[in-house]
């Protein structure tokens, strides 16, 4: 199949959070399923073109219908690590991506229904014919409304659009301006219930919404989150909209990039180490703590925390996670970064007091060579998260040996299986702890049992380990499924 994923980020080149990795990801692993993948990006000045091969004009006479006219655009080609990306350029006095930033622009609505509108201008200018269009969280939302309403008229008539959303919380709700600039003109048409109208401001639109209502496909990035999305408040509102479409909706887990993170090859740990090698690990372990000057003391397991610092992540939490790491006589590293000043300066104010603890490190902002490490390193890692759509962390934390403890939500859920409780699944298939409440009770239940286990049993503790690195979290499986959907929609 040829298949175009369109998508406001894609890892390393653009890359704010898991989305850049999954389109990534899948990418890749789509490819080496036999099939033809192209991308299409916003062309951001801040992007990382180190790490594009061949960049080159592609389409220079690329002009978009925009309100009563239309801006001029560039589409340059370039292949990031082996995958074959087209960037738009538009040349407008709007800057839409040359401001320093992906996100967090006051007309961010407008930026990306430009570039909405762009890619489809660039599809059908270009005549590309893809037989699926994959579109990623609500920056494409636009594409399957406009597609459907517009371009299946002007040649793209056989197309089909799977769209995925990662993340509900963020859904580009929106005024009628944006139906007037990319020429969706007739508002009490679009200004309906069971097609743009947002399900709580009557006078706005939605951009997801109309992704979920347009597509012939919807996904989220796990089935217990997409479960979440339409029974319980981490719908954000959609739940209705969802449950009208839910023949066409469901949960596919993401992945992880196996080229990238592996204890047996990673270029960034001095020791790698298998299932069959396990006890290297530990050398790793030893190394990591020379690096951050932490006490080499084998009494002590070594926990730790790698993401945002942010209310989905359960910030709370992990803040209680490390003092009650150091009250249980461990080690506690955080290596993450906050956006929120309020929970910037609460961090630093605990970096600063805690400086001169040997069992403690926090390291506030992100150092891709230091996780690899820490990932390596670490006995156990922290993912008490208030919502989680997939989550990434525990599936590498697997992957290195480092057992997860995690709360019962999202793609947490469909990864993570209680050494002590789990039901579902046999005792040598379990690979972790799960809480399921929002209080430090529940977190320091999980966090006991886990410390039991490596402290009265190292034998089993070390079992454990090894069940979850024998996990395949890798993008072979949700590709495949990937695939399924896209032969499922397809026009034949």
């Amino acid at each position: 199949m040829y298949i175009v994923q369109i998508a406001s980020e894609c890892a390393p080149v653009i890359k704010a959070g898991g989305l850049g990795d999954v389109v990534y990801g899948l990418s890749r692993e789509l490819e080496l399923q036999g099939h033809c993948i192209e991308l299409i990006l916003p062309m951001y000045d801040c992007m990382r073109y180190d790490h594009i091969w061949g960049l080159h004009d592609a389409y220079r006479d690329l002009w978009v219908p925009w309100y009563d006219g239309a801006i001029h655009c560039s589409v340059f080609c370039g292949w990031v690590h082996g995958r074959l990306c087209f960037f738009i350029q538009p040349h407008s006095s709007d800057n839409f991506f040359n401001r320093g930033i992906y996100y967090g622009a006051l007309d961010d609505n407008m930026r990306f229904a430009f570039f909405s509108k762009a890619a489809l201008e660039f599809l059908q200018q270009s005549n590309k014919r893809p037989d699926i269009i994959h579109c990623h969280d609500w920056q494409t939302g636009l594409v399957p409304v406009m597609l459907f309403e517009m371009y299946k008229y002007h040649g793209l008539w056989n197309q089909r659009i799977c769209y995925t959303i990662h993340n509900f919380k963020h859904q580009g709700v929106c005024g009628a301006d944006i139906l007037h600039a990319t020429g969706l003109n007739n508002d009490a048409y679009y200004y309906t219930w069971d097609r743009l109208q947002d399900n709580h401001h009557p006078g706005a639109i939605n951009l997801m919404k109309g992704g979920i209502v347009y597509s012939n496909y919807i996904n989220t990035v796990s089935p217990h989150h997409a479960w979440e999305a339409r029974f319980s408040d981490v719908g954000c509102g959609l739940n209705p909209t969802l449950e009208a479409h839910h023949h066409k909706f469901g949960g596919i887990l993401n992945g992880i990039d196996y080229e990238v993170w592996s204890p047996e090859k990673d270029q960034y740990i001095p020791h790698h180490f298998s299932v069959d090698t396990f006890e290297e690990k530990a050398k790793n372990k030893k190394a990591l703590r020379e690096r951050l000057m932490l006490q080499d003391d084998p009494d002590k397991p070594l926990i730790c925390f790698i993401g945002r610092l942010d209310g989905q992540k359960g910030v709370h939490l992990v803040h209680h996670a490390l003092y009650y790491a150091l009250h249980k006589r461990s080690q506690f590293i955080l290596l993450g970064s906050a956006t929120e000043p309020g929970i910037n300066s609460w961090f630093w104010h605990e970096k600063n007091f805690l400086n001169s603890n040997p069992d403690c490190h926090l390291e506030l902002g992100f150092n891709e060579e230091l996780a690899h490490l820490i990932y390596a390193g670490a006995d156990m890692i922290v993912v008490p998260s208030n919502y989680e759509p997939c989550g990434l962390t525990q599936m590498i934390g697997l992957r290195y040996g480092t057992i997860p403890i995690v709360r019962g939500v999202g793609g947490l859920l469909n990864t993570v299986f209680d050494w002590d409780y789990d039901e579902h699944h046999a005792p040598e298939k379990r690979n972790g702890f799960v809480f399921y409440q929002t209080d430090s009770t529940a977190l320091e239940s999980a966090m006991e049992r886990a410390l039991d286990l490596w402290t009265k049993s190292p034998k089993h503790f070390q079992q454990l380990a090894v069940q979850g690195m024998e996990y395949d979290n890798s993008w072979s499986i949700p590709g495949s499924k990937y695939v399924g959907v896209y032969e499922h929609i397809r026009h034949r």
